[in-house]
């Protein structure tokens, strides 16, 4: 496993690649050979060009590492349209287990690739902005970046 740091407009991320897929995109140190391979330099481009507005979806092979239940939540997450939102409870009805909001957001809190499995774009019942990785002003300005490109 190989990653790469970079600086970008929301501060520094992380991003890793395995297999020829990314593993994981962070704002915190993944522990793995530094080295920026081509497909790990494509994803830092492709983010770059989604915060710049430029871009709505991406083109990158992903492997997520997580159990079946994460990976459904991930998925469901994925399918949620650029600059939309949709609450915890929406995602936990979409997967076919509706009594489980506490552990969707579990999963999400634990989801290895931000940005490109979106999960900024899941929020509380009451449209707060609770829980990210990044911190909810993060999420806040993610949202925004999605919001004011929507329009364009």
């Amino acid at each position: 496993m190989y990653k790469f740091s970079y600086e970008t407009i929301i501060g520094k991320i992380y991003i890793a690649e395995e297999n020829n897929k990314i593993t994981n995109i962070s704002y915190i140190n993944i522990l793995a050979e530094e080295k920026q391979t081509q497909l790990i330099k494509k994803t830092y481009d492709e983010l770059c060009q989604y915060l710049k507005g430029e871009r709505t979806n991406f083109d990158i092979p992903i492997s997520p590492k997580g159990s079946q239940f994460q990976q459904k939540v991930w998925q469901a997450v994925s399918s949620i349209p650029y600059g939309e939102t949709r609450s915890y409870k929406d995602i936990a009805n979409l997967i076919g287990a509706p009594k489980s909001s506490r552990a969707v957001g579990m999963a999400n809190k634990k989801n290895p690739i931000v940005i490109i499995i979106p999960c900024h774009r899941v929020i509380g019942t009451n449209n707060s902005l609770i829980g990210y990785n990044g911190g909810t002003s993060l999420k806040k300005k993610l949202l925004e970046i999605e919001k004011v490109n929507l329009k364009i």
